[in-house]
């Protein structure tokens, strides 16, 4: 195990210890303040803890060894963990939007110091865990969905302490679920992106970024090129782009000829991020050629 996993596997030890102490302190503090929107943050905590164990193991199995039972290894393990933790975001978040309505229609009395206490010591130990794995948050999506767990929790615990403090002053108890129905809000609209984008992953999308038409355009346009059908783009993980094509030459090519293509076709390739690529030759074969089947 190297220096940087080990660090890295303490670092997500550290933070699942830190949101357990948050979650169980604001649980008993919502209970007894009235505070929903405290609860919601225990409740948002709580997630934060689930989805770092899964990003934990998620990260385990993705730096597991090929077999020949597994040729990919477990590559798309940490797409599981992102889509998991972002499924469990947007439910999360439309819970606390029917909840935070409910509140409005029927105001209740919070008891605001407690929510300024408790509110303030989950900002200093949630602002702790995203400065732990900040780092590796933009090298996966498992880790940005976990990330994105603990940077909102940030934020609602900001808006909760904003919100106890109006309470607490100003006796605003209407602000508790009107700030739990913006916060819910956001964390909707953020969480949306992974869970689209671990989706397109599992279902094998072409990814956004790639253009297939002109992809055979630019590998037809090659010498001795007749075109190229079977195509297909998909992606492995969150670093890896797969491509796989037939190619038809015009006349009858040695291997040497055909070697030397491929790697003209790979370098094309590159230029759209693709990493990994499969071309299989053809010589006037009878079967169906168009472009993606």
């Amino acid at each position: 195990m190297s220096h940087q996993h080990h660090h890295s596997t303490k670092n997500i030890g550290i933070t699942v210890s830190l949101n357990l102490l948050i979650t169980l302190a604001e649980l008993s503090g919502g209970i007894i303040s009235g505070s929903m929107a405290l609860l919601s943050d225990a409740m948002h905590n709580f997630s934060d803890v689930l989805s770092l164990i899964i990003s934990y193991i998620a990260k385990k199995l993705s730096g597991k060894s090929h077999t020949y039972k597994h040729t990919f290894g477990y590559r798309r393990a940490e797409i599981f963990a992102g889509f998991i933790n972002s499924v469990t975001l947007i439910i999360i978040s439309v819970i606390l939007i029917i909840e935070a309505i409910g509140r409005l229609i029927h105001p209740v009395p919070v008891e605001g110091n407690m929510v300024i206490a408790l509110a303030t010591i989950s900002i200093l130990l949630n602002g702790i865990g995203v400065l732990l794995i900040k780092k590796e948050a933009g090298n996966s999506m498992n880790m940005r969905s976990a990330f994105l767990h603990l940077f909102t929790d940030m934020l609602t615990s900001v808006a909760v302490l904003l919100g106890g403090v109006a309470i607490r002053y100003l006796a605003w108890y209407w602000l508790d679920p009107v700030l739990t129905l913006a916060i819910a809000s956001y964390l909707l609209y953020a969480s949306w992106d992974i869970f689209e984008a671990s989706v397109r992953i599992f279902m094998e999308f072409t990814p956004k970024s790639i253009d297939i038409k002109q992809i055979a355009e630019k590998i037809s346009s090659l010498e001795k090129v007749k075109n190229v059908h079977h195509m297909h783009v998909w992606q492995l993980d969150d670093h890896d782009i797969l491509f796989e094509a037939h190619v038809e030459m015009e006349e009858d090519v040695p291997v040497s000829y055909f070697d030397t293509l491929v790697t003209r076709i790979e370098d094309l390739l590159q230029e759209d991020g693709i990493t990994h690529v499969n071309i299989q030759p053809e010589l006037s074969k009878n079967h169906k050629k168009t472009l993606i089947v």
